[in-house]
C-alpha cells in the first residue's frame, strides 16, 4: 500500500514588491535533540531543568586527558530517524572538528559531522491540504553535540555559563531549498516534529529548546526556481540569510515575511544582498544582523584526531528498520482505506500517535470506524481542548466511548441522548449501558407510543397542520414538539415517518 495518498504541489508564496512580484525559496537546518538519558560522549544526564551545571561530566568540561567514547544509542536513534525519513544510511561516517570560540563551549569546538554525515538524503512529505503536500528533500542528517548556555539577565554586570546542555546529543537535519512559503515552513516543522515523536527519537519539545530551527531565506523572481530545479544550480536563486535558532511556529512565519520584504526592498532599492546571519526580534517583529557569514572554512573543520571514523553494519540498520512503528502517512494513508475516513478527519486522528491508538481501540471496540472519528473529534477532543487537557488525561475510556457508540448504532439511544449520556461518563464515569438502564434513558421504540404522542400533538395544533400541509417544511415543527413529549427518548426516524405520514392524510 502507498504510504501517502496521491497530492499535488501547492502554488509558491508570491510577495508583490513595488516594482516586481518576487518567490520564496526557504530552506531549514533543524536542530532535534535526540531522545536519550545519556549525553552523546559521555553518561551525563540529559535530564532538563536540573540545577545548573550539575549534569556535566569531565569530558563535557574540557578537562585534560579527557577523552570522549561515542553513546550508541545516540547514534541509534540517529539511524532510526534517517530511516523514518525514508533517507540513505551511510555505514562510514566520520566525525570532525567545528572551531568556534564562546564561553558556554568549554572545549572552543564542537563535534559535528560536515564531511561525512552518518546520515544521507531522504524526503518529508508537507500536507497543505487535503489533496494538496509538499515534497521537502531531506540533503543530509549529521550527529553533534550541542553547546551550553550564557544567560546575560541574572546580573547588571555579569552573565552566566551553565554547561548542562553541553555535550547533549542533536541530529540537525538540513532540507533543500524546496519550501515556498512562511506557511509551509511551519507546516514542515510540524510534520518533522511528529514523525520524530512517533519514532521516539525526539520529544519535539520546542519551549524547552529540544528542537529548534535555523531558517534560510532568500527571494528570486519569477521562473527562477524552475530554472534551479532543472540544473540545480544556486546561481538561479538570491542569495540567502539565516535567521538563527527559532523555536515557535507562529514567529517563524513571522520571521520570513519580514526577511522577504526586507531582501525585495532592497534588491528593488538597486542594492544586493549580504549573506549573514541574523537573530529574530519577536518583540519588534524584526531581524537584524548577527554576523556576516563567510565560507565554511571560517569554522576551520578538520577530523576529529580523538574519534576513530564511524562504522556500522548494514544488519544492525536492518535490524533497527524492523522495529519501525507505523508511520503517519502511512497511519493516515490507512485509516482513509480501512474505515472510510476523509483525508481530514484522518490527519486530525494521526497528529499525535496515542490520539491514533485512542481512535483504533474505539473504531475496533465499536465497529463503525466513520462514527468512532465523529464521536473522537467532535466531541472528545473538542471537550478535552476546551479543557486544556491531553488524550492521556481523558475521563472517557476507549471501551466506554465505543459503548456509547454501540448504543447509538444498535438504536437503543438517540443521537441527542448520547449526548447527555457522554456528559455523565465525561464527568462520573460508567459503564455507558448501566447508565441507560437505570436512568431510563432508553429511545422509545415502540411505535405505538410514538404515534399515541404524535396523534396528541396534531389534535392540539390545528392551524400548524394547515401551514404543514401547505409547506412541507414545517413538518420539523411536530417532530421537534414531539420529541419534547417524549423527553428525546422517542426514535428521531420512527417520528419523522409518522408526523409525514399523518400530515398526508
Amino acid at each position: 500500500m502507498l504510504d501517502h495518498l496521491s497530492f499535488e504541489s501547492p502554488k509558491p508564496k508570491v510577495i508583490a514588491g513595488a516594482k516586481h512580484d518576487w518567490e520564496l525559496v526557504i530552506g531549514m537546518e533543524v536542530h532535534a535533540q535526540v531522545a536519550s538519558k545519556a549525553k552523546l560522549f559521555s553518561g551525563a544526564s540529559t535530564k532538563f531543568g536540573a540545577e545548573p551545571n550539575s549534569n556535566v561530566a569531565f569530558v563535557d568540561a574540557a578537562m585534560p586527558g579527557m577523552l570522549p567514547v561515542i553513546n550508541e544509542y545516540c547514534i541509534e536513534q540517529a539511524v532510526r530517524t534517517g530511516l523514518g525519513l525514508k533517507a540513505e544510511i551511510n555505514l562510514k561516517s566520520a566525525f570532525d572538528r567545528k572551531n568556534y570560540f564562546y564561553p558556554d563551549l568549554p572545549q572552543g569546538y564542537q563535534i559535528s559531522q560536515l564531511y561525512h554525515p552518518l546520515v544521507g538524503e531522504g524526503e518529508v512529505i508537507v500536507d497543505m491540504e487535503p489533496g494538496v503536500a509538499r515534497k521537502v528533500r531531506i540533503e543530509r542528517i549529521h550527529v553533534e553535540q550541542d553547546a551550553g548556555k550564557s544567560i546575560h539577565d541574572m546580573d547588571p554586570n555579569m552573565s552566566f555559563v551553565d554547561l548542562n546542555r553541553t555535550g547533549v546529543a542533536l541530529m540537525e537535519i538540513v532540507s533543500r531549498p524546496d519550501i515556498r512559503g512562511p506557511e509551509e515552513a511551519a507546516a514542515y516543522l510540524a510534520k518533522l516534529r511528529q514523525i520524530l515523536r512517533y519514532l521516539g527519537t525526539c520529544d519535539g519539545n520546542m519551549q524547552n529548546g529540544n528542537m529548534r530551527a535555523d531558517v534560510n531565506v532568500s527571494v528570486c523572481r519569477p521562473g527562477q526556481y524552475e530554472k534551479y530545479q532543472e540544473t540545480q544550480d544556486f546561481s538561479h536563486l538570491g542569495t540567502r540569510c539565516e535567521i538563527k535558532n527559532m523555536n515557535s511556529m507562529r514567529f517563524i512565519q513571522m520571521a520570513i515575511d519580514y526577511e522577504a520584504k526586507r531582501q525585495i526592498a532592497i534588491l528593488e532599492a538597486g542594492g544586493s544582498i549580504d549573506q549573514e546571519t541574523r537573530l529574530y526580534d519577536a518583540d519588534k517583529n524584526e531581524t537584524r544582523s548577527m554576523r556576516s557569514k563567510e565560507e565554511a572554512h571560517d569554522y576551520r573543520y578538520f577530523p576529529d584526531p580523538d574519534l576513530l571514523p564511524l562504522e556500522i553494519e548494514q544488519a544492525w540498520v536492518d535490524d533497527i528498520e524492523a522495529t519501525l512503528p507505523e508511520l503517519p502517512d502511512a497511519k493516515k494513508a490507512r485509516f482513509v482505506k480501512d474505515f472510510g475516513l476523509s483525508e481530514y478527519d484522518a490527519s486530525v486522528l494521526t497528529a499525535e500517535v496515542v490520539n491514533a491508538a485512542y481512535f483504533e481501540e474505539v473504531a475496533g471496540a465499536a465497529g463503525d470506524g466513520k462514527l468512532a472519528a465523529n464521536w473522537v473529534i467532535n466531541e472528545l477532543f473538542g471537550r478535552l481542548k476546551k479543557e486544556d487537557h491531553s488524550i492521556e488525561d481523558s475521563p472517557v475510556s476507549p471501551a466506554q466511548l465505543a459503548g456509547i457508540i454501540k448504543l447509538i448504532k444498535s438504536d437503543a439511544i438517540s443521537g441527542k441522548i448520547a449526548k447527555d449520556l457522554f456528559e455523565i461518563v465525561y464527568t462520573t464515569g460508567g459503564d455507558p449501558e448501566v447508565l441507560v438502564e437505570e436512568r431510563g434513558m432508553k429511545q422509545v421504540t415502540d411505535t405505538g407510543a410514538i404515534e399515541a404522542a404524535v396523534d396528541e400533538i396534531i389534535a392540539a395544533n390545528p392551524d400548524q397542520v394547515e401551514k404543514a400541509k401547505q409547506n412541507p417544511k414545517l413538518a420539523g415543527w411536530f417532530v421537534g414538539q414531539v420529541m419534547k413529549a417524549t423527553g428525546g427518548k422517542a426514535n428521531p426516524k420512527s417520528v419523522n415517518e409518522l408526523v409525514a405520514k399523518k400530515l398526508a392524510e
